[in-house]
């Protein structure tokens, strides 16, 4: 079993070195003492380049959105418009908070830091990476952190 782990992690590597990404379910099959290598952060770092783009058209397409919105002399209309208006401005936030984790996890994989826990240093595991690219915390303490804020909140 070892044995074929580190030949699919050979394959990876020289997959990655002729330019080639892995498939997530390569990802998955390499093993732990591989985590975070040279395949794995490019297949991370082109994720979360299409990531970035899709947010950005988002983007465009709210500002166009926002510019191009008439305002309607009808009281009805006006309000209407004004909450569209409003549900636009907040997804235009989003966004942009979405963009800025984005970037702020290429910055972690250009300094080959992607992956690990901001609080605990561990490996956050390539499943939740998958699911959230933009994770920059284990499941332990992102859950500790929902209960100390959970805590405040009541």
């Amino acid at each position: 079993m070892a044995n074929a782990k580190k030949k699919t992690a050979q394959a990876a590597d020289a997959q990655a070195s002729q330019g080639g990404l892995l498939t997530e379910e390569q990802i998955r099959a390499m093993s732990e003492d591989e985590y975070m290598n040279d395949a794995q952060l490019a297949f991370f770092r082109q994720r979360l380049l299409e990531q970035r783009a899709e947010v950005l058209e988002r983007e465009r397409e709210i500002r166009e959105r926002l510019n191009h919105r008439e305002s309607a002399a009808d009281p009805v209309d006006r309000a209407a418009t004004e909450e569209e208006r409003w549900l636009d401005l907040r997804l235009r936030d989003r966004e942009s908070k979405l963009l800025r984790k984005i970037d702020s996890a290429l910055e972690s994989i250009r300094h080959k830091e992607y992956g690990y826990c901001e609080q605990t240093g561990e490996p956050i595991g390539i499943p939740r990476l998958l699911a959230r690219p933009t994770a920059t915390l284990c499941i332990d303490a992102k859950d500790t952190t929902e209960q100390i804020q959970a805590q405040y909140r009541d």
